[in-house]
């Protein structure tokens, strides 16, 4: 199954009406041998505290959902399904820790896809959520495979056929990577296709196992094995005890192999288990380091969430799985690998110049309502660190609105210890052919790590509220739009035109 942490922001406070929402999302892929075509599920789980209820009567409150799951291949629309997905009712707020799931399933032949999927909570007038993914789908009837591995939460016998009944069981996944103290065993799903033209009809061995992902040790004492017979679709459900499995990074390891003990299929699926109970005095070590000084849990979380832009996938979504469900003492251990891997020699070192970044961008770039990790420039200057020139305008006009190209004087000014500008002429008078901009402001990079150099990204407050949003940027993989100068001026350039500020973010200055 893959994972995919489309929202995730966690709030100082954790009120139902404030959160923003939060979804995961997974996708396993499975082969109809008998109809010779595969197919796709997707999940979707929602924490219903982080949507916004509405009342639908008196003393029945609810919240709803707007999906759109769009495929292609190319320029061609594969599947498309719109609809509102509807979460539980409950009678009053104060009743909402609980998620639900929505389960899709669809056909989909073999090839390359592009799936888009897009997410509006109704109640909140918040922008819709997107994630985009690749996905490559292909089974044969002539060669064996393995299905996805799909995590489950229980399997119980059918009683009414529904969506999420296969084999007789209706399976519910467990969309999650995440396995707290109070989990004591992890349940999987998969199915093998065409395993008996290989073996011709000879039984084959099905194992599970559990190793580390970091050092591929095998953990013996969480494993199974099952003798199965080869067909054109073998289903194997299992479960592995892992409530002595101690805190950390794993693979759960699916295996076929043949009498000889010859491997033939195999597949990894990555998973975090917290389990404090086990170790804890090798995890109590990390006490006695810097983390061990960070004691309010609540700043801690705010530690661990602005790690966001920094982190790997797979540490972004263990981090924000542990501000939710771990111990802090879990927390400290988490914070001293992160920044151990990055820096083994002086690990305190590398997480106070990013704590520098973080204090810098909470005291900045906090808008109401909104920390300023959670905001584009804060988001940036976390990821890259404090701009080398910065350009703030609030009120400007081109410089040849009065018929010249004279530039008006502006101030130099300081932004973590790097010069910017900020118009001080004030000029609010209007002119033929002038170009009035909102505010916006323009920050230089001479040199990113992973870019070329003199990168540029321009953030502009749309509503003159103080609020900035990324409009553009000429950096590997962040935001671009043609049309951000037009947005900018509300439409007062023609296309294709390049304005006072479209050459200013040309030159970096």
């Amino acid at each position: 199954m893959k994972r995919l942490f489309v929202v995730f922001l966690l709030l100082a406070s954790l009120l139902p009406l404030r959160a923003q929402m939060q979804a995961v999302f997974g996708y396993s892929t499975f082969y109809d041998a008998a109809g010779d075509r595969p197919y796709m599920e997707t999940y979707l789980q929602f924490d219903a505290w982080t949507l916004q209820f509405q009342q639908l009567s008196p003393g029945v409150y609810g919240a709803t959902v707007e999906i759109t799951l769009v495929v292609r291949q190319g320029d061609s629309v594969c599947h498309l399904k719109k609809y509102d997905l509807q979460s539980p009712t409950v009678v009053t707020l104060d009743e909402l820790d609980f998620s639900f799931l929505d389960v899709q399933r669809f056909g989909l032949g073999n090839g390359i896809y592009d799936l888009e999927l897009t997410l509006r909570d109704k109640g909140s007038e918040a922008e819709p959520a997107v994630v985009r993914e690749k996905l490559v789908v292909y089974y044969d009837r002539t060669h064996a495979a393995l299905s996805s591995v799909q995590l489950m939460s229980e399997a119980t016998p059918t009683v009414t056929e529904n969506i999420l009944s296969r084999n007789g069981y209706d399976m519910e996944p467990y969309v999650s990577d995440f396995y707290p103290e109070q989990i004591g065993k992890i349940n999987y799903y998969y199915e093998v296709y065409n395993l008996d033209q290989e073996l011709g009809g000879k039984p084959f061995m099905a194992l599970a196992y559990v190793e580390e992902r970091q050092t591929a040790k095998r953990y013996d004492t969480q494993q199974t094995v099952a003798r199965k017979n080869s067909a054109r679709t073998v289903p194997i459900y299992g479960s592995l005890d892992i409530s002595t499995l101690p805190s950390g990074s794993y693979n759960l390891v699916v295996e076929l192999r043949n009498r000889d003990g010859e491997s033939l299929l195999i597949s990894r699926v990555p998973f975090y288990r917290s389990n404090p109970g086990v170790k804890g005095r090798e995890i109590n070590d990390y006490a006695l380091t810097f983390v061990g000084r960070i004691t309010d849990e609540q700043l801690m979380n705010t530690y661990l969430d602005a790690l966001y832009p920094v982190a790997s996938e797979e540490e972004k979504e263990i981090a924000q799985e542990m501000i939710r469900y771990s111990t802090l003492v879990e927390k400290q251990a988490f914070l001293y690998r992160f920044w151990t891997r990055r820096n083994a020699l002086n690990p305190e070192g590398e997480w106070l110049k990013y704590k520098e970044r973080i204090d810098y961008v909470q005291e900045h770039f906090t808008y109401p309502r909104t920390p300023g990790i959670h905001t584009d420039r804060g988001r940036v200057y976390l990821q890259y660190g404090p701009p080398d020139f910065v350009r703030d305008e609030k009120n400007y006009v081109s410089a040849n609105r009065l018929g010249n190209n004279n530039e008006q004087p502006y101030n130099t000014m300081n932004l973590g210890n790097n010069n910017y500008t900020n118009r001080s002429d004030g000029f609010t008078g209007t002119s033929q052919g002038h170009v009035y901009y909102l505010p916006y402001q323009l920050w230089r990079y001479n040199k990113l790590e992973t870019d070329d150099p003199n990168r540029v990204f321009l953030f502009w407050d749309e509503h003159r509220s103080g609020y900035y949003t990324l409009l553009n940027s000429n950096a590997r993989g962040e935001v671009q739009d043609p049309g951000w100068e037009r947005r900018l001026c509300r439409q007062q350039l023609n296309e294709d035109v390049v304005g006072e500020v479209g050459e200013q973010f040309n030159r970096g200055y």
